[in-house]
């Protein structure tokens, strides 16, 4: 059975039972998408699932910035891990091989250039759905096994392409760099405009010929990424 606990503060109980890491950090996507990442704090992550405080320190002891690794770990989440069989009772031994019984993943047999697509319209919607949160994405290492299945899927692909050693690690980077920039200009566009925003007037000719010009952004995105993939593995783009 669940433990519960009374708030002294407003007298409701407040029942742990059912609170994973799972839980919190959507629950705290939540509060971001909804009110904004200085709206998050552990008081009101654990109002919002009826439980106190400290129950959330039990999942995440080193605090806020445990919580907003957890975070990003989550929304790069975009690749699919490979499968692991049912973890035998057994397996409480120390000396255990965390990675016994696990399968190989599926094989994707798609053109290397469609997975490419695949992953980047995917972390896209990922980063689109929770962009109050790319804050924490930009200021943190992708340090994570979401971020290397990812990296492993880059570069699987690339060298596919035809691709070989730094080469690969550039394309990567590249595609990674335009798919986060992406969303955040589109971010910005589609943002509150500001009141006191500058006049376009004649200092800026070019500007004022084509400030009515409205560009689909999902069309813009992918006619983007197709020059990217088409950049990094066309001849010129390649180290000699």
């Amino acid at each position: 059975m669940g433990r519960v606990s009374y708030s002294n503060a407003t007298g409701r109980v407040r029942n742990n039972a059912g609170l994973t890491t799972e839980r919190i950090v959507t629950e705290a996507l939540r509060i971001i998408d909804g009110q904004g990442l200085g709206r998050l704090t552990m008081r009101r992550l654990g109002d919002a699932m009826s439980v106190e405080a400290m129950a959330i320190y039990h999942h995440f002891p080193l605090g806020k910035e445990q919580l907003f690794d957890a975070i990003v770990e989550h929304i790069t989440d975009v690749s699919p891990a490979p499968p692991r069989d049912a973890v035998a009772e057994d397996h409480t031994d120390e000396d255990t091989d965390p990675d016994a019984g696990a399968e190989e993943a599926p094989q994707d047999d798609r053109p290397w250039d469609e997975r490419l697509r695949s992953w980047a319209h995917d972390y896209r919607a990922a980063l689109l759905r929770h962009s109050g949160a790319l804050s924490l994405m930009i200021n943190r290492r992708p340090d994570t096994p979401s971020a290397l299945r990812s990296q492993e899927i880059h570069y699987a692909a690339f060298e596919e392409a035809g691709l070989a050693g730094a080469d690969i690690v550039r394309a990567a980077a590249l595609l990674d760099a335009y798919v986060t920039g992406a969303v955040i200009q589109q971010v910005r566009l589609e943002s509150v405009p500001n009141p006191q925003a500058p006049v376009v007037d004649g200092r800026y000719p070019h500007v004022a010929a084509l400030q009515g010009t409205v560009l689909d952004a999902d069309a813009r995105f992918e006619a983007g990424l197709a020059a990217v993939l088409a950049s990094v593995t066309a001849p010129a783009g390649r180290s000699a």
